[in-house]
This record gives C-alpha cells, sequence and structure tokens, in this order.
C-alpha cells in the first residue's frame, strides 16, 4: 500500500507525477480540494473504490465505486467523508492495477 502525496495545482497550471497504482491499494489524504486523478491505460475498465468508514443512525455509508473504461481516466473527490479516523487518511482499492496510475491533485 502506498501513501500518496498532494500537488499543488498553481494558477498557472501543472504537470503532474503518476504513480502506479498498488496492487494492495493505495492511501491518500482527504480535503475540500482534493481530487484523485486515476488513468487507465489497459484494455479492459477497472473499479477504484474509496472505502467510507463513518456510519449514520448505525448504519454503514456505502463505499464510493467509480468505474474507469479501458483508456480513460477519472477524477474522484477525496472528501473529508473518506477520512478513516485511524489512519487520517483515505483508503482506496482497485480491481486491478495493471496500466493504472494515479496523481492526488489540490486544487487552488
Amino acid at each position: 500500500m502506498a501513501l500518496l502525496s498532494a500537488q499543488a495545482v498553481a494558477l498557472g497550471g501543472l504537470q503532474p507525477t503518476y504513480a502506479n497504482a498498488a496492487g494492495g491499494g493505495d492511501q491518500a489524504p482527504t480535503g475540500e480540494k482534493l481530487v484523485l486523478h486515476v488513468r487507465n491505460d489497459d484494455a479492459s475498465s477497472k473499479t477504484v473504490t474509496l472505502t467510507t468508514p463513518g456510519t449514520v443512525g448505525g448504519l454503514a455509508i456505502a463505499d464510493a465505486a467509480q468505474t474507469i473504461p479501458a483508456g480513460g481516466d477519472a477524477f474522484v473527490p477525496l472528501k473529508p467523508t473518506y477520512r478513516d479516523p485511524a489512519t487520517g487518511r483515505a483508503a482506496i482499492t482497485y480491481s486491478a492495477a495493471t496500466s493504472v496510475t494515479v496523481a492526488v491533485l489540490q486544487l487552488p
């Protein structure tokens, strides 16, 4: 499991550095202006899941899942809702990590 760091998007722009998605999942910071950019360069779709550790009225909140099509990408907000109280970070898993790269971006 890799610990991803946020990269600040300056007003002049950013050419982010991408990391390979970890087969055992990744962890990322959470916040109102943080997003996870997921690129899928594989020939098959992949699903990215963010664990939602909270409950409402004693009922578990469903995890957030985003399907990334083959050759596509997606931006997933890293809202504080996904913050694990034990780690202070969001837990991210992938249906498969082959040809998947990720970057955490902090918007201005």
